[in-house]
């Protein structure tokens, strides 16, 4: 292969390796990039080859025999890695390699030298010379670093292809010396360490450099060795302490660069800069705040376990040193601890064991215990990952194993907390150190051993769960919120009693038996309590195989206390009854012997001491937070009673403010809510109930089975039940009304909504530039007092907000919402000397002139001072008539080039001047001619900025309009304009070439971002200097959604013709030609640029991509530059006055300023995005992946300060096998490709034992920095104003609330900016809206239970990282990772605020099939939550108000809309029992029942909640804050026209279904909603598959019942109450069936319904398989559906077998009414109908089984068989209808009864699936449930197709789909068609 010359003498490569290559295909067909190929697609087997192909690519241009080379030597070394291609990918891309090499060794020969080594030690030489010696102090560091680079892999490279015995003399000193400043010149991060020659700003920082010298402190460390006894150097504690432990290289750098910035930003806020001077050393608190904030979690995990914390440090110099050491430790465990960093005491207890070691190597060398003397063992890189986490990673995947994908029970498997739990108790002690492998802990769960034929086979039990246990059952609510319950339960029973007696009484409350019944609710209370303690051990018995003796015996006394009181209440109950009787003369004698008859009293006051004492402790919260956090083991016994003793969940208790504040709140409501339902729902009950309770009734319309029951026991359940469940229900709907009301009152002392239109931000635009400076520009009282003495204050405030205001301003023009024009209105001009006032937007001075000039006009007094005070009273007009006059005198002057002219402008100037200051202004010039004096005027600016084509004729034109102006001025305004004239002037001279730099605009109004103008005016803290302010990282986790949309999918069409560039423009049509207009700018550059990738940038900013999160985000370095900017120009007035754009950075002083300014930014900001596969992107030749990882690529090296962290997955060869290894990996970008800067082994993949979302969270927080931390998701953007306030808001984090309670959680309030696409859309925006605003202001105070909702919340980082993370990431249990974050932050004594006065932007789902699965996913998770042992400990341990607001803004919420819809169905089988049994016929007919509307007027409240109108609430008060009341009215009827209560009634649906489908059986899962511009047709399949068993079934259930009550039923028919009730119960159904075709785009478009109709037969009609996608078979998404009951227990399917039997009430009931009856009651006539529907089925079997065996064979049998059936059906039914009295209505009432029936035999056949498939009648099941869907989607699909006939239906539903975008002008109806037009789009 190689040339001759390359191979005499044996040197050079050989050639006999290419002939033993096999030839395969090439690896990538078509590749243009062949250097992209070779250096980023390498496979991960043969990793290390790929920085030899880089430097290969690199130095091509140079050198293409030395590349060669490279590739030779990248090509062998590939061959020894793997010599028998057996690693995946490895063939392909070797016979590639060697294709190319082929062809390189014809085409390259050695130009330096005559043969190729030779030519490669010259080229060595010559590189050296040119790069290193020479470049060494001019180049930056990160240019060195890969110079360094280059140059060891070219000696590599060299030694491989030259033998050692000819290397010359000078080739070997150069690589020793490059060699030994290799160190020296790594790529970095954000500090270059080691960098020589040219330093960056930031290493010169003096914080920087103490925070340095603190750590390279090493005096007193032993020296230490390398595994293989030589001695080793270090120049770090970091170092050291990697050498004593073994922690990796990466890891080190890392966290020593991560140390350093902590130090030195801590470091500054302690100090000024001067201080730096006198003091060399770091603040000695600044370490100490740092360590008590590192280890605060430790020390009080030490305390809880009552052992000391291994914190020991020496006193006086070396204290330091001491502190810094055991600070570098902790953060080396946790960057090196993977997985094991969501379990923060697992953590604990592995520093805890290290800081021993650490301590006893540092003082003494003595053991703690044991008393010996430490070995101080050196160890290897990865010792720590191999014996300290990586066994505990492999306990945790064992357990994450048997989780099955979510599909196992969570009590068969232990998540994170469970086994983070087990280091709450002293046995994780027992593990010992170094922990002894041997331990139970590491036992996993199954002990596998080998099975015959290989297979591993599973032995042994489960390990028990830790302290709690996730059992799926609805019995969680009422365990984890009893006091609740228990409260509402005795609340109606006491006002069941009182409302009974009421009736008979009118003072009864002050009855004496009134009084004893009511006390009977202590009986309940008791009973309650009972079930309390029973649940208590049932749902936690998987757990009690770990829990302490004292943990059980607690239980177990609870169990005996309760079950005691559940028996001494009644019978002392039963003894304070006067003339007991039945069961309570029962209980009376049992008590006989006990003559005390007060004992009842006694009993209760007994039972009450443990709640006194309660309430005594909730009255003093500081008492009860100091008991319940105290480790004394006295008070631990006397609270073990009340609380079981938990490391968390301690002393969250509120203080006296706060905890009156949300009483009050909950009284109120509660007094309200009780008040109401006494008086609505259960007073008017009363009386109906006593009458019925006293009717007697003797026939029923069907075989009653119990006919003697007394009181119509039934007829009261089936009223009450309803009323019952509305009143837990209605507790809902009185909190949205108080925190509706709550929230407003608040918003509105926040000052939200003040500046809410254009006019009040012009009436209040002279205050904000003060306010500006006030809130955002950092000022000290000695500056303050500074500028006031020298008057400059106000001039230097208007200077520092125009620099903002005017980058404001611009960035909007880059993302092209305003245009060229626009932005010259809205730009503030900097301020120059020569301009006496301040210069104003030109916006705001729109009109000023021409209203002041009609004023002077019409101005007849003879004054002036009348005059002048008129235009001085409105501030604009004054600005704008000196500003046009300045303007025009400096243009004027400018223009003329004769000096006797310009003398002449200059006079008529002074004459105005003199006049107005002696008051002679309107004597002197004549007021008339001002507008013809404009007039010209306006025509002479117009020609100044046209368009200059031909000089000559343009200089005429200039010059005859000047003489005009100067004419007008001395004849028709000055009086005695001649004397000015002295002699004549022609202006013939003038300086046409002024006008290509002077450009007059007119005046215009452009919305602005008003909410940045009113944050201005709300309370927010003073901003500090940058260098003074908190650092922050910003952390975004990305999987594979779109980066930038490529050229393709900008192209591609969809079923309607129409592409996303040609939607978009329709949707943003002037953001479109502000694109056009910039993209044809030449002053910005992008003329000759691509033209497509320009548009691919515009359409990805207006979709949900990284791009536009990646430019938002990047917008706080852009803010914190000008801040630096602002910061420094306060020494330097020129700088500020001139403008931050305008900064000469040759100057020397000013290119100073924007070094440093960009060393502040990197030293206060960091943004790491973390795509998780882009390292499997890089080397997959996918077209997407491709795609994904060039955009983030380019994303890099577009923003050179953004770094982007993954996972590596290679394949390494450990012991003689190919295994996977996994590494963590961070890069930035480089020259042209990305440059690893860390790379950390990982123990395994990240995602086998967490969620996918919080492990890729995990994995990169790592590599953030700073003190606080913003979780940032994929669909989010941000603002540049907005980026400006980020500085205050990171000072929130340094306020104390009550006493020393810091921010733990910064709540911000989000823009959601996907509002315009669709009513749907603006719907969610709305709603989204107000939960991020008023929703959750509410919840931060009074309520005190905000959490974390999401994004874009900001994070105390050290807080977080030493507790566990920013999300909880176990399987399925923390499904809704975020909202865990929250919780975990609570009950860890965290804070939680919210702040309005910034926002982040953030998109939201847009289709309807996006919002139902973004729902979907939400509910699952909340179903989630209720059965996780954190919700369980928020509802036990806080106070009872808090415990209520948690509770009905998290899960309760989802619970209450169950409790909705359950109220429908019991009302209407209620209604169904009593109309079918004839009891509503003899009942209700009573007059005294039939004049009662209680019923009505009770379940009148629910249907409030049902319609949807709850959610609205909010919506129309936060609106009308921000926006004005008449504009949330305006909205408010809008949504209504535009069916938003048939959208959240629809989506009430699937709240209810998958909330409570979770909990019962689990398979709750993340979905993908998509991100994309969903405005398409969704097929009828796809909804059918989507929503069937969601929304269909249940709304034809609905259905048929309310048919059945219409039928059947007889009463209030003439309420209106009651219509209302029904409108709303056929509103539901309505909303259910039609909703998602309503809201689907030309869902009743005519052509599409027709091929909607044929997709739907071909699904129904497919056979399904394996392989066979839910898409295009009905029987796989049958199958599919049924998942849940395949891995469901068996209490779920019973449960389902229970909720089927409600469909057999339908045929019980109906057949009794059917004529043929002939009104029998007996119950034969229900066994007929059971034979007549055996026979129904059988016959269907039949045909069935016919069709399939003889449909093909058998033709005529197979028809006879049809024939005999057909004709023996007519037979039957003739002989009905002749002689058994059949009528035609009863074949429609027995469709109404059976067909339910045949419903209820599948759903019990699918929940006993697996014994049916035993006996082989599953496909008897499938065919039966076949005919049902085929009928179920003819039902449904029947009103859509009519409604499909008639065309006006189509448009006026996307009109009503589309009205946002109508009122903007948007031709969506073109879009829908596909009448594209060409022209336009090209």
């Amino acid at each position: 292969m190689a040339s001759s010359s390359g191979t005499k003498n044996g040197v050079g490569p050989p050639r006999s390796l290419s002939r033993r290559m096999t030839r395969t295909p090439t690896m990538v067909e078509g590749e243009d990039d062949t250097s992209a190929v070779d250096s980023e697609l390498v496979p991960s087997s043969l990793a290390s080859i790929a920085p030899i192909l880089r430097v290969a690519n690199e130095i091509e241009k140079e050198n293409p025999r030395v590349a060669y080379l490279c590739r030779f030597h990248a090509f062998e070394k590939a061959h020894r890695m793997d010599p028998t291609s057996s690693g995946r990918g490895v063939r392909q891309f070797k016979t590639y390699l060697l294709h190319r090499l082929q062809r390189e060794e014809l085409e390259t020969e050695p130009t330096l030298e005559g043969n190729d080594p030779r030519e490669i030690q010259k080229y060595y030489q010559l590189f050296y010379k040119r790069k290193i010696r020479d470049g060494q102090s001019t180049k930056k560091p990160e240019e060195m670093a890969k110079i360094y680079q280059i140059a060891n892999v070219l000696y590599d490279v060299l030694r491989a292809v030259v033998p050692s015995s000819i290397v010359d003399d000078e080739t070997r000193s150069i690589a020793k010396y490059v060699e030994e400043k290799r160190e020296q010149h790594e790529h970095y991060n954000i500090l270059p360490l080691y960098a020589v020659g040219f330093k960056p700003a930031i290493m010169e920082l003096p914080e920087i450099k103490r925070a340095l010298q603190a750590i390279r402190d090493v005096d007193n460390l032993d020296v230490s060795q390398t595994p293989d006894g030589k001695d080793r150097s270090f120049t770090d504690i970091l170092e050291w302490l990697a050498l004593r432990f073994g922690f990796q290289k990466g890891n080190v750098a890392n966290q020593r660069e991560h140390l350093i910035l902590l130090l030195a930003n801590m470091d500054v806020r302690n100090r000024d800069i001067q201080d730096y001077e006198q003091e060399r050393h770091l603040d000695s608190n600044t370490v100490q705040r740092l360590m008590d904030n590192i280890f605060k979690n430790y020390q009080s995990w030490c305390k809880y376990l009552h052992c000391t914390p291994n914190l020991e440090c020496s006193w006086g110099e070396k204290r330091q040193q001491s502190q810094l050491l055991y600070i570098g430790l902790y953060l080396l465990i946790w960057g090196e601890a993977s997985n094991i960093r969501f379990m923060p005491e697992c953590l604990c207890y592995i520093f805890h064991r290290m800081a021993n070691e650490l301590y006893g190597t540092l003082f003494g060398n003595v053991q703690h215990v044991s008393g010996g003397t430490y070995q101080t063992v050196p160890h290897d890189e990865e010792f720590f990952l191999r014996e300290v986490v990586t066994p505990i990673y492999q306990v945790l995947r064992e357990e994450a194993r048997r989780n099955k994908e979510g599909k196992a029970s969570h009590s068969s498997w232990r998540n994170y907390d469970d086994i983070n739990e087990y280091f709450w108790t002293k046995k994780c002690f027992k593990l010992g150190w170094p922990m002894d492998k041997t331990a139970d802990f590491f036992r996993h769960s199954d002990a596998v051993k080998p099975a015959k034929g290989g297979n591993q086979g599973s032995i042994g039990k489960s390990k028990p769960k830790t302290n709690f246990v996730e059992v799926r059952t609805f019995l969680h609510l009422y365990r984890s919120f009893d006091r609740m319950w228990i409260f509402f339960i005795l609340a109606l029973q006491a006002m069941i009693i009182i409302a009974w007696h009421q009736r008979l009484s009118s003072g009864v409350l002050f009855d004496e038996d009134v009084l004893r019944t009511v006390l009977s609710i202590f009986i309940t209370a008791a009973i309650l309590n009972f079930l309390r303690a029973v649940l208590d051990i049932i749902l936690s018995l998987n757990a009690w195989r770990n829990l302490k003796f004292t943990q059980i015996l607690r239980y177990l006394l609870k169990f005996a206390v309760a079950a005691f009181w559940v028996v001494v209440m009644p019978i002392a109950y039963s003894r304070s009854v006067m003339s007991p009787s039945g069961i309570m003369r029962f209980f009376s004698n049992l008590g006989a012997d006990w003559q005390n008859q007060s004992l009842y009293n006694y009993c209760i006051a007994i039972y009450l001491i443990p709640n006194i004492l309660a309430a005594l402790l909730f009255l003093f919260p500081f008492l009860r937070r100091s008991m319940e956090r105290s480790n004394w083991r006295i008070i631990t016994l006397l609270m073990w009673w009340a609380q079981p003793k938990l490391y968390i969940g301690r002393g969250m208790h509120e203080d006296m403010f706060s905890l009156l504040k949300y009483t009050l709140f909950w009284i109120t409501l509660l007094i309200s809510k009780l008040a109401f339902s006494y008086y609505v729902e259960i007073l008017p009950l009363i009386e109906p109930t006593q009458t019925i309770m006293n009717i007697s009734v003797s026939s029923y319309d069907w075989h009653e089975f119990f006919p003697n029951a007394t009181n119509n026991i039934g007829v009261v359940i089936a009223i009450w039940a309803p009323i019952i469940l509305v009143y837990f229900m209605d507790t809902q709907i009185w909190y949205a009304i108080f925190s509706t009301v709550i929230g407003g009152i608040q918003g509105a002392f926040s000052h939200l909504g003040e500046i809410r239109t254009l006019g009040m931000l012009r009436s209040r635009f002279e205050n904000v530039p003060s306010a500006f400076n006030k809130r955002l520009v950092p000022y000290s009282k000695e500056e303050m007092k500074r500028h006031q003495q020298d008057n400059t204050l106000e001039r230097r405030n208007i200077a520092k907000f125009s620099q903002v205001w005017n980058e404001f301003i611009l960035s909007m023009r880059n993302e092209d919402l305003i245009s060229h024009r626009e932005r010259d209105l809205l730009l503030v001009p900097y301020s120059p000397s020569d301009v006496t006032v301040v210069q104003w937007p030109p916006f705001l001075l729109s009109s000023k002139i021409p209203i002041a000039l009609d004023m002077a006009k019409d101005f007849k007094e003879k004054e002036d001072s009348d005059l002048f005070r008129k235009i001085k009273s409105d501030d604009f007009m004054y600005s704008a008539i000196v500003e046009c006059y300045e303007t025009l005198r400096e243009v004027l002057i400018a223009f003329l080039e004769d000096e006797d002219e310009k003398e002449v402008i200059r006079e008529i100037c002074h004459k105005v001047e003199v006049s107005i200051d002696q008051r002679r202004f309107l004597s002197e010039f004549k007021m008339s001619g001002l507008p013809l004096f404009n007039d010209k005027l306006d025509k002479f600016l117009n020609l100044l900025v046209s368009d200059n084509k031909d000089p000559e004729l343009y200089r005429s034109q200039i010059i005859n309009k000047l003489q005009d102006i100067i004419e007008i001025i001395i004849q028709d305004v000055m009086n005695n304009g001649h004397e000015v004239l002295k002699i004549e002037k022609k202006f013939e001279r003038v300086n046409i070439g002024l006008s290509d730099s002077i450009s007059w605009r007119e005046k215009k109004l452009v919305d602005v971002s008003l909410f940045f103008a009113n944050s201005l005016f709300m309370n927010m803290p003073s901003a500090p200097k940058v260098r003074n302010m908190l650092s922050f990282s910003v952390l975004t986790p990305y999987f594979d959604e779109d980066v930038l949309y490529s050229a393709d999918e900008l192209k591609l069409e969809n079923e309607d013709g129409i592409t996303i560039p040609f939607y978009l423009q329709k949707i943003y049509p002037d953001e479109w030609k502000n694109f056009e207009e910039r993209i044809k700018d030449q002053n910005l550059g992008h003329a000759d640029k691509d033209r497509l990738e320009l548009e691919r940038q515009w359409v990805s900013y207006r979709g949900q991509t990284l791009f536009r999160t990646v430019r938002g985000m990047m917008y706080y370095r852009d803010a914190l530059e000008l801040q630096c900017f602002l910061d420094f120009s306060d020494h330097n007035d020129n700088a500020i006055i001139g403008g931050y754009r305008t900064i000469d950075e040759n100057h020397r002083n000013y290119r100073i300023i924007k070094e440093q300014a960009q060393a502040l930014a990197d030293l206060k900001f960091t943004y790491v995005v973390s795509c998780q596969i882009y390292g499997a992107q890089k080397k997959s030749s996918e077209p997407r992946d491709r795609s994904c990882y060039v955009n983030i690529l380019n994303l890099m090296l577009t923003y050179p300060s953004l770094r982007v962290a993954y996972i590596d997955e290679r394949e390494e060869t450990i012991d003689g096998k190919n295994e996977k290894v996994y590494y963590s990996v961070l890069v930035k970008g480089g020259e042209k490709l990305d440059e690893e800067i860390y790379r950390l082994k990982l123990p395994g993949p990240p995602r086998a034992i967490g969620e996918g979302k919080p492990e890729n969270q995990n994995h990169a927080i790592v590599f953030t920095r700073g003190e606080a931390l913003q979780t940032i998701d994929m669909n989010q953007d941000n603002y540049f104003e907005e980026a400006f306030k980020m500085r205050n808001v990171l000072e929130e984090f340094l306020k104390t609330h009550h006493g020393q309670r810091r921010p733990t959680i910064l709540g911000l309030r989000e823009h959601i900016f996907t509002g315009s696409v669709s009513s749907l859309a603006w719907f969610m925006s709305n709603q989204e809206t107000s939960f991020v605003t008023i929703g959750q202001r509410v919840l931060a105070s009074p309520l005190r239970v905000r959490f974390h909702y999401g994004h874009p919340d900001i994070f105390d980082r050290i807080f977080h990282l030493t507790r566990g993370g920013i999300s909880k990431a176990s399987k399925t249990i923390n499904l809704s990772e975020d909202v865990f974050s929250g919780y975990n932050s609570t009950m860890r004594r965290g804070y939680v605020t919210h702040h309005e006065y910034i926002q982040v932007g953030k998109g939201r789902d847009v289709g309807m099939n996006q919002i139902s699965q973004f729902e979907a996913k939400v509910a699952s998770g909340n179903g989630e939550q209720t059965l996780s042992r954190d919700v369980y400990r928020l509802g036990r341990r806080f106070d009872f108000y808090r415990m209520l607001s948690f509770y009905f803004t998290t899960v309760g919420f989802y619970f209450s809309s169950m409790v909705t819809v359950l109220t429908v169905y019991v009302f209407l089988y209620g209604r169904l029992y009593m109309v079918l049994s004839g009891l509503e016929r003899r009942i209700l007919e009573d007059p005294t029942i039939r004049q009662s509307k209680a019923l009505e007027q009770a379940l009148a409240t629910q249907s409030f909640f049902q319609l949807g109108l709850l959610l609205v609430l909010p919506m129309v008060m936060e609106i009308g804050l921000e926006r004005g009341f008449r504009t949330a009215i305006g909205d408010f009827i809008i949504m209504q026209l535009q069916l938003a209560s048939v959208f959240f009634t629809f989506q009430l649906g699937t709240k209810v279904h998958y909330y409570g489908r979770t909990i019962l059986h689990g398979g709750s899962k993340y979905r993908a909603t998509g991100r994309g511009f969903v405005v398409r047709h969704a097929k009828f399949a796809e909804n059918y598959r989507m929503y069937s068993r969601s929304h269909f079934v249940k709304g034809l259930e609905l259905f048929i019942l309310l048919v059945v009550y219409v039928v059947y039923g007889h009463s209030y028919r003439s309420s209106s109450l009651f219509f209302f009730i029904t409108f709303s119960m056929w509103f539901l159904v309505a909303s259910w069936l039609f909703a998602p075709f309503v809201f689907n785009p030309s869902g009743f478009d005519w052509q599409k319904t027709v091929d909607d109709w044929t997709d739907w037969k071909r699904w129904m009609g497919n056979r399904g398989g394996i392989g066979i996608s839910l898409d295009k078979s009905w029987e796989s998404w049958w199958n599919a559906e049924q998942e849940h009951l395949k891995y469901t227990n068996i209490r779920g399917r019973v449960l389902e077998i229970i909720l089927a039997f409600r469909f057999f009430i339908y045929q019980y009931g109906i057949v009794y009414q059917l004529k043929i009856a002939h009104q029998s009651k007996s119950i034969v006539v229900y066994g007929l109908s059971w034979f007549v529907m055996l026979v129904a089925l059988v016959v269907l079997k039949l045909v069935s089984m016919g069709r399939r065996r003889f449909g093909t064979d058998f033709q005529l049998m197979f028809r006879i068989l049809k024939a005999l059936l057909f004709l023996g059906f007519v037979s039957v039914m003739t002989v009905l209808f002749v002689v058994a009295g059949l009528v035609v209505s009863d074949i429609f009432a027995a469709i109404l009864a059976f067909m339910p029936t045949g419903w209820a035999i599948i759903l019990i056949a699918q929940a006993c699936g697996p014994c049916l498939k035993g006996v082989g009648f599953w496909d008897s099941v499938m065919e039966l449930s076949r005919a049902y869907e085929a009928i179920m989607g003819l039902i449904i699909f029947m009103p859509i197709a009519v409604l499909s006939w008639f065309p006006f239906v189509s448009e006026f539903q996307t009109r009503l789909l589309f009205n946002q975008a109508f009122s903007r002008g948007l031709q969506i109806s073109m879009i829908l068609a596909g009448k594209k037009d060409k022209t336009s789009s090209s």
